[in-house]
């Protein structure tokens, strides 16, 4: 999208200066120029360079717009089904596409994304083919943008692992501990070895944790032990009490208390459900 100087819309549907909320993300790149970003009631300058998530819901607009260039990528994750788990095992994943978001205003913005000039244009050479895919109204464009969207956001995950900004490392520490949850789910986990991943203290750990997350990070670990099972019940024969040690729990009592809790039903009832 190109923002003309004399503020006119760059299309039908520009909403840049209009706010406004989605119900689903928007990945906004800024190639060009500057401009102040009113987003939930907060304003922060933005810059070529940036790029930062917009989450659902969440209002926003741009105004003093000086020759603003931007990129914006729209996608709803639970539609196109994103790979989560693979995704959260890069710490510059969970930072920029989980946390950040959600200490923007704490950060005053200084957490997010800022590519130098070619980075930004490998960026941009990624945006330019998932245009120019969607103008293809050909077999396979759907499954082809998104392949680009998971390139683009291995990019800028590997990308924020790199920032320099103070925030961002603080971001990135939780990052640490969600992709080390994630890349290895059955290991007998303490909460002091999470600490020490992070570099934070207990309470610290909690409170950003379960910001980003809703969560402790012990009930991640549960819930994300149970998403594991529930895959092992679908797609193997594995006798319940093998596959509540296969991802993690050693007593297939507790397993079956926590699946239930969880979901509101036995292992063996949801398999049986799922056959």
């Amino acid at each position: 999208m190109q923002t003309e100087s004399d503020h006119a819309p760059s299309h039908p549907h520009d909403l840049t200066e209009i706010e406004h909320s989605h119900d689903f993300c928007e990945l906004v790149v800024v190639t060009r120029g500057s401009a102040m970003h009113m987003l939930e009631g907060a304003a922060f300058p933005v810059t070529a360079g940036d790029v930062f998530l917009l989450q659902g819901r969440q209002r926003h607009y741009f105004f003093e717009r000086t020759n603003l260039d931007l990129i914006n990528i729209m996608y709803d994750p639970e539609k196109i089904a994103l790979p989560e788990n693979e995704l959260r095992r890069m710490p510059g994943y969970c930072a920029m596409f989980l946390l950040e978001p959600s200490y923007r205003r704490q950060h005053r913005f200084a957490s997010r994304l800022h590519l130098k000039r070619v980075p930004l244009a490998q960026v941009e050479r990624l945006a330019e083919e998932m245009e120019r895919e969607c103008e293809r109204e050909i077999p396979g464009r759907e499954v082809a943008l998104r392949a680009k969207l998971l390139e683009l956001m291995v990019f800028l995950s590997r990308a924020y692992t790199g920032s320099d900004a103070t925030e961002a490392h603080a971001l990135l520490r939780v990052g640490h501990v969600i992709g080390a949850l994630e890349n290895d789910f059955s290991r007998d986990w303490k909460l002091a070895e999470l600490l020490d991943i992070a570099h934070m203290s207990r309470s610290n750990l909690m409170r950003v944790f379960r910001k980003a997350t809703g969560q402790t990070p012990i009930e991640y670990l549960v819930r994300l032990r149970i998403q594991r099972a529930m895959a092992m019940l679908r797609n193997t024969d594995l006798s319940i009490t093998e596959i509540a040690m296969a991802v993690g729990f050693n007593d297939s009592n507790y397993f079956t208390r926590q699946f239930r809790r969880i979901l509101g039903e036995s292992p063996r009832s949801f398999r049986q459900g799922k056959a």
